[in-house]
């Protein structure tokens, strides 16, 4: 059901069950996560520098797979706790740029994947929200987080209760992610985009990563960002990509960065 592909620096990990909306069961989760770690594995020798998640068929992610769950004997904070949220911190934490390619049902545990990738492009007809007024549940793999974040309290609840769907061109237009495109389009232009930045400085691209995610995290002021971009750059000011970004602007052509 999950599959990784490496491929000149990208990896590329593949939600395929199209059958069931690409619907995560617990095995669903265990292998994407291995599939994490294998290819965070290859990123730490270089040989990928970048990810691509992305489904398989009409849909990114249903969410969970609940065909075989019962309402009597489930376990919802063993599903959640126990297997998402360290999923998504894994995902969160991957050591290079990663990319998203959002078509049709982007939902619950879908959505949270895509919350937990740097760069979402979705697709124009994708459909995101919260569908679980019609299921006695909430909103859940940080959900409430990115909505109010984003959107403010009204309309996050807006959603909530009425439990209706945004497309994926609102979503983009509402600031939760970064581009919307035609469907036909989506998965190239992703691919295209994951290629070009594993050829570029993975070093800097981590520092911005991890900046980024302490201003989200910590609600850094604007010193306290200053600050922790000096140190990134005084780190980075002695590393070959560094030194070849800045010789290549002197002698007018394009910069070989090697990732390091």
């Amino acid at each position: 059901m999950i599959s990784l592909e490496l491929n000149d620096g990208v990896a590329e990990i593949t939600l395929n069950a199209p059958y069931k909306l690409n619907a995560l069961d617990e095995q669903a989760l265990a292998d994407l996560s291995r599939a994490y770690d294998e290819a965070e594995a290859a990123a730490a020798d270089g040989s990928v520098r970048a990810l691509l998640l992305r489904g398989e068929g009409r849909a990114f992610c249903a969410g969970r797979d609940i065909s075989g769950v019962s309402p009597d004997t489930d376990d919802a904070d063993a599903y959640l706790a126990g297997l998402v949220t360290p999923l998504l911190k894994k995902m969160s934490a991957f050591p290079a740029p990663t990319f998203a390619a959002a078509q049709g049902a982007c939902l619950g545990v879908g959505l949270g994947l895509l919350i937990a990738t740097d760069v979402v492009y979705a697709a124009e007809n994708a459909k995101i929200g919260s569908p679980f007024a019609n299921l006695g549940a909430t909103l859940d793999s940080g959900g409430h987080w990115l909505f109010t974040e984003r959107l403010g309290a009204h309309r996050t609840l807006d959603l909530i209760y009425t439990a209706e769907l945004m497309s994926g061109a609102e979503a983009v237009r509402s600031g939760l992610f970064s581009r919307s495109l035609p469907a036909g389009d989506l998965l190239e232009t992703t691919r295209a985009t994951a290629a070009r930045v594993a050829t570029g400085a993975t070093g800097a691209f981590r520092a911005s990563k991890q900046l980024v995610a302490e201003i989200r995290d910590r609600r850094l002021g604007l010193w306290a960002a200053v600050d922790q971009e000096n140190a990134a750059q005084a780190a980075l000011c002695r590393t070959p990509d560094y030194a070849e970004g800045f010789t290549a602007f002197q002698e007018k052509r394009a910069p070989r960065f090697a990732g390091r």
